[in-house]
């Protein structure tokens, strides 16, 4: 970490982990989707899981409010679980909850995400990081096309999980963000662990999309 001391930590961590980012958004099964070569059954699919890692992050977020590390990051105009709940009933219906299981790639995501929140803030910080200002930004995208592919109401029921409605402006906000991720507490050892824990979100990630390929394959 010594060459790289004058990099601000949010440049750090975003530009060490762009490969792992790379892989995620190009895997075959996001590709499909959102290239409209999938149907909603895929999209709802991949909405359930999403609820799982969800619950994970923001179960375990009420007691790392007064962490010195993790605390800074944990911001109630964030938080996912609602709208993902509301998309799931208009997705699936109201008894939504029933036969809803993880795949195993993503019960292993949520658990690392749940052994961070318990064990380890810094590496929370990592998980929140990835999800949360990717939902920011490359998750707009995701909306888009969903509203286009699957006839939603513009940020309206099914595409909610992407609408963040107590953040009037996005781009300030994630300006915010990398501020506080330039101003982590934590020393040189442990940012460049937060960087190895990112790009194990992202690998994380990856194996939930390679599973969700193997369930939805393209059979054009």
């Amino acid at each position: 970490m010594d060459a790289t001391a004058a990099t601000p930590f949010s440049t750090l961590i975003r530009t060490a982990s762009h490969e792992q980012h790379t892989e995620a958004e190009t895997s075959s099964f996001m590709s499909d989707l959102l290239g409209g070569r999938l149907g909603v059954d895929a999209y709802t699919r991949y909405t359930e899981q999403l609820w799982f890692v969800y619950r994970a992050l923001e179960d375990g977020a009420q007691a790392l409010r007064g962490d010195r590390v993790a605390g800074p990051f944990i911001r109630a105009e964030l938080m996912r679980t609602t709208e993902l709940e509301r998309d799931l009933a208009h997705l699936r219906g109201a008894d939504w909850r029933e036969g809803l299981e993880p795949l195993p790639a993503t019960a292993a995501y949520a658990a690392r995400v749940a052994e961070c929140a318990r064990d380890w803030p810094a590496g929370y910080v990592a998980h929140h990081y990835t999800r949360y200002l990717g939902d920011l930004s490359g998750g707009q995208i995701i909306r888009d096309r969903a509203e286009r592919t699957w006839g939603f109401a513009r940020k309206g029921d099914g595409v909610r999980f992407y609408v963040f409605e107590a953040i009037a402006n996005p781009a300030s906000f994630k300006r915010d963000y990398r501020e506080l991720l330039d101003a982590v507490d934590a020393d040189d050892l442990e940012k460049q662990r937060i960087v190895d824990e990112c790009k194990r979100a992202f690998a994380l990630n990856t194996a939930v999309f390679r599973e969700l390929g193997e369930v939805f394959p393209l059979s054009a």
